[in-house]
């Protein structure tokens, strides 16, 4: 798989460290253990298709990027940095 760093241009997969999905969690409101708590941290969906994640350009620019990609073809459909991607804007 190879991902187009917005920065570096296109790049082998192994250049990346993937960093998990690029969704918010939802901290439980209370703070003692519960099965809650331990969904929260243990448990993540793994969906086949489309998913959006982050992940660090380690072997190169360090940048943080969220990448859109389908699980089952690996194709990637979308690469933007990921304070971009925050505020918005367009991909690269």
């Amino acid at each position: 798989m190879r991902l187009r760093c917005p920065l570096c241009g296109e790049r082998d997969r192994r250049e990346f460290s993937y960093k998990g999905a690029a969704v918010a969690l939802d901290r439980p409101a209370t703070e003692d253990w519960s099965a809650e708590w331990d969904d929260y941290l243990h448990n993540r969906a793994n969906p086949a298709g489309e998913t959006r994640d982050l992940w660090q350009h380690a072997a190169g620019c360090g940048a943080w990027l969220v990448v859109t990609r389908d699980t089952v073809t690996h194709a990637v459909t979308e690469v933007a940095l990921a304070r971009d991607a925050a505020r918005g804007k367009g991909a690269a």
